[in-house]
This record gives C-alpha cells, structure tokens and sequence, in this order.
C-alpha cells in the first residue's frame, strides 16, 4: 500500500500542468519502471479515465489503486496524487499575492506553462502512437478534434457520438454475420 500512496504522491508532486500533462509520466511509472500495465492496458485505462467526470489525475488514481488494492488502494493512491496539489495551493494562496508583480515569480508561472504545455504534446503522440493504427482511428481522431475546435461541439456529446460510430463499425460493419473480421 505504501508503494502505491508513494507512487501517485510524487506524480501528484512532480507534474505540472494537470492530469494530461501527468500521462507521460503515469505511463512510464505503470508500463515502464512497475509493469503494473501494457502499452494497450494504459490506453484503456486512459479512456476510461478521460470518460469519466471529474479530474483525470483523481480518476487515474482511483482505477489504478483500485485494479492494484481493492477500495482500500483507490482511497490510497487517490489521497496520495491530491495531497501534494493540496499542500502546494494552499501555500501559493498564502503567499502569492504578496509576489504576485515580482518578476522572478512571474518568470517561474511562465517556464511552469511552457513544461505544462510540453508534456500535454508527450502525451497526445504517446496516446496518438498506441491508438491510432487504422484508417478508422485517423479519421475519428480528425473529425473529433475539428467538432471540438472548429464547430464548438461539447466534448461528452463528442464522446457520445464517437461511442455510437465505434459500436456501429466494430459490431456491424468490420465483422461479418459469423463474428468473424473481415
């Protein structure tokens, strides 16, 4: 138990810029150091995570130490990625109205951004890599990501409809009558 409260606390404490961000990182801990997960497990856990409300770092957490402990592992693993985001925001509330116009502190926001913004990029060619291998894919991912940016489309509705085209194509069109792919 303590190794899992320990492996989500320092993924709480070490990445930046929120749960997307935290993927690379989660990816490497789960497939790569512990062998908790496949590359094709954690694209799943992922999904799964993504779908559901709520914070996607808490709901990793949670899946994670559930499938590993149990309910007992889901409250470990959950209070251990919150814990150090609690700590850290409580002591920038504190303090960061004092050093709010102090350019040394603006500077660090800044380069925080930029790191944010680099490891969401590792995560979207991470996943990108391991989901994307048919023409299916390409295309969902496309028409996604242009319903979402180009016509404003909320997410869970995109989601929905991708869920219905999935079960349609999967179920109804790449099998024939037998069960069989063609």
């Amino acid at each position: 138990m303590f190794e899992l409260f320990l492996t989500f606390f320092k993924l709480g404490l070490f990445t930046i810029g929120g749960g997307i961000a935290m993927i690379p990182i989660l990816r490497d801990k789960m497939v790569n150091e512990k062998g908790w997960f496949t590359d094709e497990e954690m694209v799943d856990v992922i999904s799964i995570c993504q779908g559901m409300p709520g914070v996607i770092a808490v709901n990793m957490a949670t899946y994670v130490g559930y499938k590993r402990r149990g309910l007992l592992g889901s409250f470990i693993a959950t209070f251990g990625v919150v814990l150090p985001s609690f700590v850290i925001i409580l002591l920038i509330a504190m303090g960061l109205s004092r050093f709010q116009d102090n350019p040394i502190v603006m500077g660090l926001l800044g380069g925080l951004r930029a790191a944010a913004a680099g490891l969401i990029i590792v995560a979207i060619y991470q996943v990108a890599r391991t989901v994307i291998k048919d023409w299916f894919a390409i295309i969902g991912a496309v028409v996604s990501f242009v319903m979402i940016t180009a016509f404003n489309i909320n997410v869970a509705y995109v989601v929905l409809i991708f869920l219905a085209v999935g079960i349609i194509y999967y179920g109804y069109i790449k099998k024939d009558k037998g069960g069989n792919e063609k």
